[in-house]
């Protein structure tokens, strides 16, 4: 039987993780909330740890992309303490059987997964993102809306990929990058002239 679910943040990505774990059959327990109180907000991470033991809850982390470092360090303190980070999957994306799924993702209406892709931890793909066959996203990377990752593609950790961005077949994208929305991702060398799409290198957490 699955566990009553706390969302972490109470900002735009913990309402919708809300909705989403609401329509992956989930049950709400409530916010949790280090800075502020209010509506349905069970107190700070101490509070939770001390009413909602990890043997009857789970943690999903509701805190957005602007700071990719303080939502990873949220994420370690929650699996340290002891607390399951469900994955949350829209039953109507597609997703593989033959793909792997990490811990704490959302995975959300109309995004693919293909065959024998992997999806690291804490790793959200918004509606129509595509993450092609064999290809990997690594841990607490934000995919897009409509943002199209091709076959044998391995994106970094703590990345974030613009609405509608395309990264081409056999790439590699550092760690820490931003791609800007609508933006073809490639790195190539023709006749020794190496021809790459600038990216934003993100701070590491």
């Amino acid at each position: 039987m699955n566990k009553p679910i706390l969302i972490y943040g109470t900002g735009t990505l913990a309402k919708l993780a809300r909705q989403l774990a609401a329509e992956c059959g989930r049950d709400f327990a409530g916010y949790i909330d280090d800075y502020h109180s209010g509506a349905e907000v069970v107190g700070t991470f101490e509070d939770v740890k001390a009413c909602y033991p990890a043997e009857q809850y789970e943690i999903v982390i509701g805190i957005g992309y602007t700071n990719l470092a303080a939502r990873w360090a949220v994420y370690e303190a929650v699996r340290e303490a002891g607390y399951a980070s469900p994955s949350l999957i829209h039953p109507q994306a597609l997703v593989s059987e033959t793909s792997r799924i990490g811990h704490g993702c959302m995975i959300m209406r109309g995004a693919v997964v293909d065959t024998w892709a992997e999806v690291e931890d804490l790793v959200v793909m918004w509606p129509g993102s595509v993450l092609n066959h064999e290809s990997m996203i690594g841990s607490n990377t934000f995919l897009s809306p409509n943002c199209t990752i091709c076959g044998f593609v391995t994106i970094g950790r703590h990345c974030f990929l613009g609405a509608g961005s395309i990264i081409v077949n056999h790439q590699t994208v550092p760690s820490h990058s931003f791609i800007k929305a609508g933006r073809l991702y490639f790195y190539s060398t023709i006749n020794g002239i190496t021809d790459q799409l600038p990216i934003r290198r993100l701070p590491p957490p």
